[in-house]
Formats: structure tokens, sequence, C-alpha cells
């Protein structure tokens, strides 16, 4: 049902390398188990050396198709391939998921997660009200599951950017969507996983009054001096725990900052002395990505240890240091910093779209509600984002 991922040579090379000797039924040799059996070996009838030499004859024609396999996929066309990206929490909207619904394996996807979360999450997304969705513990899976849903319509339409995908990431509580997406993460255990995150957020949300808001500035600007201007404010006004810092890395000159109530209003009023263009509060109700989120990662690391993690079919670019994950290991250890570390998108959207002068740039879909991350893709690399598709929720 969910990300039932066909089997292609594009990321799927270790699986096809088992399936072709599974096959054939035979298993390669290693240098030691050769050095074990030295002595058996020579111990064995005639006829055993000749099935011997008949079995490497057959291992190593097998690996020069493999060989071969290997050089077919280095020319595949750039143009072929595809990258998928997932929002995070602040695209919802009320309404969302509606137009997914003509979609039989979109309505099974909300199906199973009203059945696992035991409320109609559907309903939700479909009528709100407003306020409802927009708390964090409704907010974050909403928002994943209806970018589920759009990857449906996404399989739906066009299975080959599906077959051909070769990397994804996720903005924040996007993230986890994209594990999910790369066969990391199950998605039933997922939405669990998404659960806690959300709950242990939302209550460091009701522990301090706290926000998060998007500025555009200058060259001349310098962000962390007007964060540490704002939390200084705070401190003199008697805020218990004073915080302002950089929460999401946009595209140049535009970044999100995040903390108390105190700071972010000291910010507004005072942005054209602080050389500040335009300031913008997003739709969620806590400083997220900031050390005020502290208390939620331990409950996150918990569950998230709790669970099976399976190595990625694909690669799935972290936000804490824009770099691919090297393995399950590695998600397990790292996930649970991205809750108090900034997002580094921009960073991440220039290594996933690195190459050679003249390579062509994959295909981009950004599935889920909004068109966020295209328009920011379009700020850092817009030769990449010219190809890239909104399969909106």
């Amino acid at each position: 049902m969910l990300v039932q991922r066909s089997v292609t040579a594009n990321f799927l090379f270790k699986t096809r390398i088992t399936n072709i000797f599974e096959n054939y039924g035979v298993r390669l040799c290693t240098q030691n188990a050769g050095d074990m059996s030295s002595n058996a070996t020579q111990q064995t009838s005639q006829a055993d050396s000749n099935n011997t030499n008949s079995q490497k004859r057959s291992q190593m024609h097998l690996y020069n198709a493999l060989v071969d396999d290997t050089q077919e996929r280095r020319a595949i066309n750039p143009k072929n391939t595809t990258i998928t990206l997932f929002p995070g929490q602040g695209a919802q909207y009320v309404g969302m998921a509606e137009k997914l619904m003509r979609f039989p394996s979109a309505r099974s996807i909300f199906k199973l997660a009203n059945e696992v979360l035991g409320y109609d999450l559907l309903k939700i997304c479909l009528e709100g009200p407003r306020d409802k969705l927009n708390r964090t513990e409704y907010a974050q899976l909403a928002v994943m599951v209806s970018s589920l849903a759009a990857l449906e319509q996404l399989r739906e339409e066009r299975p080959q950017a599906i077959d051909n995908c070769v990397a994804t990431a996720g903005f924040s509580l996007g993230e986890i969507t994209a594990l999910v997406f790369a066969g990391a993460l199950p998605f039933d255990k997922a939405l669990h996983l998404v659960q806690v995150r959300a709950n242990a957020m939302q209550a460091a949300c009701d522990a301090m009054p706290s926000g998060m808001a998007l500025i555009l500035y200058g060259p001349d600007t310098h962000v962390g001096t007007v964060c540490a201007k704002a939390q200084q404010w705070s401190l003199e006004r008697g805020v218990e725990t004073p915080y302002c810092g950089i929460a999401n890395y946009m595209y140049p000159h535009c970044k999100v900052i995040a903390g108390d109530l105190e700071a972010l209003q000291y910010i507004e009023v005072n942005a054209k002395e602080l050389k500040i263009k335009r300031m913008k509060r997003l739709q969620v109700n806590g400083a997220f990505h900031t050390p005020l989120m502290k208390s939620a990662v331990e409950p996150f690391a918990r569950a998230l240890k709790n669970m099976y993690i399976k190595e990625p079919i694909i690669r799935v670019y972290s936000n804490v240091d824009g770099k691919p994950y090297r393995n399950a290991t590695h998600i397990l250890r790292q996930l649970p910093n991205q809750i108090v570390s900034p997002v580094k998108w921009e960073q991440t959207m220039h290594l996933m779209y690195e190459r050679r002068q003249g390579v062509d740039f994959p295909r981009t879909f950004e599935c889920g509600p909004g068109k966020g991350l295209k328009q920011i893709l379009d700020k850092v690399n817009a030769k990449a984002a010219t190809t890239a598709v909104n399969v909106e929720a």
C-alpha cells in the first residue's frame, strides 16, 4: 500500500545483487572461507574440483554482469532521475487533502492513520477548525499524512517519478516523511513517532509562550546581533528563559528566527532600526529548532530507539548538517538533535543539487501542502527549479 517502491537499478543496487545470486543459487566465496577450506579442498575428488571450477566460472559470469549493470546505472541521464521534497509544519491549511480523495490509495493512507491514531485526522484536515489544525499535536500529523497522500497522486500519475527517485529531503517534520518514503521507517510506527514528537513539542510550547518569524534582510544586516539584542530585551523585561536565535536557514538573506514572544515583538517594533526589510510570523505556537524545545528531545529519542530503523533505499538528507544519512545508526543518533538544531535547508539544497558544470539537474517533486519548498529552491538554485513540480495536498 504505502511506499510500494518498484525495484529499480537506480536505488536498489544491493537488493538487485542479492536477487541475482539467489536466482542462480550461487553464494560468493570470501578469501577467508577459501583459506579455511583449503585442506578439505585438497582431499576432494577430481569431479568435485571440476564442479568447483564450474561454480567459479558462474560466479565470474555474474560478476561481469554486475559490472555491466553498474556501468549502465552510471550512464543514466540525470534528467531522467528525480528528487522528492516534503514540507513541514506551517504548510497546513483547512481543506488540504480534499483533492486527493479521488485516489483510492490516498484515502487508504488516511484510513490507516485514523485507525492508528484513534481519531479522524482527515476530518481535521478538511474541516478544521483552523485553531485546532494549527496546534502542533495535530498539524504535524496532518502535514505528514497529507504529504504521503500527495505522493500517492504522484505514483498514480507519474510512476516513473517514484521509480527514478535518487534522493529525498523534508523540511523539519518533513524529514520523517522523507524517511518513511525511503523505507527507513514504517508508516504506522512513524505515526506514533510523530505523535510523540508533536505532543512533546506542544508541551514545550505550553511551558513557555514562544513563536517563529520569517525575516528578509540585506547584506549589511547581522542577524546574530539582532537576535542578541532581542534576547537581552527579554531578559531585562523579566522573561524567565529568554531566547532568540536562527531556527531555519532558508535562502540568501532570508532566515526564520525563533524565540520568546517578547524577543519577537522587540524585533517587530524595531525592524527598521535593525535593518530588517520584512518580518512575518509563522503559523506555529512554539520556538521550534531552538534550545526551548530541549524537553522534547528525550521522549522522541526514546520512541525512536524502540523502533526498527531500516537502511534507507535512497539518500535522505538530514536537516542538522545538510548531509545524507550514512546508515540506520546515524539516523538513530542524529534525528533527535533535529528538534533543537536549526534546519539547514539552504545548505541541504546546495548539497543535493551540486554537480559539475554542464550536467543536467534531476526533476524535483514537492509533495504536500503549499508550494514553499519549490519557491525556496528557485531562490537557491533557479536552474534546478525550472523543472520542479508541486504535487499539492
